[in-house]
C-alpha cells in the first residue's frame, strides 16, 4: 500500500440512480475523510450521475468532478481504445466485478488500483484470506474504501441528513396538524419493480375509509398517475406535485416525517421515505433487499420471491395490508 495519501482520487460506477446515491453517501463521505486534499472525480461509466443533478447538493465539497457516460463498461471493444485519454490518477477505485470493464478501467495510468472483480485479481490492495464480499452494495462500497485508505469505516445506521426549515414549513403547509396521513410510493426506476397502482389504490381507498388520509409521493416520471388515483380516491394528496421543489430528495424527506407509516415499491422515492423515519413497508420483486434495502431501522420488506418468484404481481395484496396494519400500530 502506498503510504503517501493519494493527490488525485478516481471512482468508477456503472451509473446513480437516486436510491444508489443516497446508499453511496456514507462511501463519500469516508472517501473524502480519508483523502481530505484530494482531487476525486466521480465517473459514471455507462449512463448518468444524480450527483451531477439531484444529489448535487449532498456532495459539495465531496466530489470535485463527476462525468457521466464515459463510455466505459458498455462493451469489451473498449479494450481496443485507451480510456480518458490523457488522464491519470494516483488511485482508482473500481466498484462493479465484470472482470473485462475492470481491465478496461485498469488500462488508466494510475498508482494504486481497488477492484473486486475476479477476486481482486487486478487490485493493487488484496483482502485478507477467506474474506467474503458483503451483499450490501453499501458496505461492499465500504470494504473498498478501507482497503484503499487503510482505514475503519463502519456500516452507519443513518445517514444524518436534516430537511431545512423551510422545506418542513412547506411540509406542514401541505400536510397540516390534526390528520394522520399514509404514504404510498408506487413509482419505480423500472416497470418490472412496481407493484400493480390498483393494489396502491386500493390501500389508500381503505385507509381513506379508516379516516386517514392517503398521500401519494409521484415522482417526475408519474404525473399520469394523479387522475386515476384521484378518480378513486378523492381525499389522497399529492404534495411533490403541489410544492415544486425540484423533487429535492429532503423535502421529500420532510413531507415522510408526516406520514404514519408508508408503502413503497424498491425505488428513489423510497429510499428518501425511509429518511422520514417513519414505518416504511417496502416491496421488493426483480431486486434483491440485501443490496438495495433502504436505510431505517423502522422498515419491513416484503419480497415477491417468498411467495413463488420475482415478479411483483406475486406479492399478495392481504401480506402488504396486513404489513401496513402492522406499521401504524407501531
Amino acid at each position: 500500500m502506498n503510504t503517501n495519501k493519494p493527490e488525485s482520487v478516481l471512482v468508477y460506477v456503472g451509473l446513480d440512480r437516486v436510491g444508489d446515491g443516497l446508499l453511496k453517501l456514507p462511501f463519500v463521505r469516508g472517501l473524502r475523510k480519508a483523502f481530505p486534499d484530494a482531487h476525486i472525480t466521480w465517473l459514471a461509466g455507462k449512463e448518468t450521475s444524480v450527483y451531477a443533478s439531484v444529489l448535487a447538493p449532498l456532495v459539495e465539497g465531496l466530489i470535485d468532478e463527476v462525468i457521466e457516460y464515459a463510455g466505459i463498461g458498455l462493451h469489451p471493444s473498449e479494450l481496443l481504445k485507451m480510456p480518458l485519454a490523457g488522464r491519470r490518477f494516483d488511485l482508482v477505485i473500481d466498484s462493479q466485478k465484470i472482470f473485462w470493464a475492470s481491465l478496461s478501467l485498469w488500462r488508466i495510468p494510475h498508482k494504486t488500483f481497488i477492484s473486486p472483480a475476479a477476486r481482486f485479481l487486478l487490485s493493487s490492495n488484496k483482502p485478507p484470506s477467506g474474506y467474503k464480499f458483503p451483499k450490501s452494495m453499501q458496505r461492499q462500497l465500504l470494504d473498498l474504501l478501507e482497503l484503499a485508505s487503510g482505514e475503519h469505516f463502519p456500516t452507519p445506521r443513518g445517514l444524518d441528513l436534516e430537511p431545512s426549515p423551510q422545506y418542513r414549513v412547506d411540509a406542514l403547509k401541505l400536510l397540516p396538524v390534526g390528520a394522520a396521513y399514509v404514504g404510498f410510493a408506487p413509482g419505480s426506476g423500472g416497470k418490472p419493480k412496481c407493484w400493480d397502482l390498483e393494489n396502491f389504490i386500493r390501500l389508500a381507498q381503505t385507509q381513506a375509509e379508516q379516516g386517514r388520509i392517503p398521500v401519494f409521493f409521484l415522482g417526475p416520471q408519474e404525473p399520469e398517475w394523479m387522475d386515476p388515483v384521484r378518480a378513486q380516491v378523492a381525499s389522497a394528496l399529492f404534495p411533490l406535485q403541489q410544492k415544486d421543489n425540484g423533487f429535492d430528495p429532503l423535502f421529500t424527506m420532510a413531507l415522510a416525517e408526516r406520514m404514519s407509516a408508508s408503502v413503497s415499491n424498491d425505488s428513489g422515492v423510497g429510499h428518501m421515505i425511509a429518511l422520514g423515519d417513519k414505518p416504511l413497508v417496502s416491496l421488493f420483486g426483480p431486486t434483491v433487499p440485501e443490496k438495495f434495502m433502504p436505510m431505517s431501522e423502522r422498515l419491513t420488506i416484503i419480497e415477491a420471491k417468498n411467495f413463488g418468484g420475482r415478479e411483483m404481481a406475486r406479492i399478495p395484496y392481504t401480506t402488504v395490508a396486513e404489513a401496513l396494519g402492522q406499521a401504524l400500530a407501531s
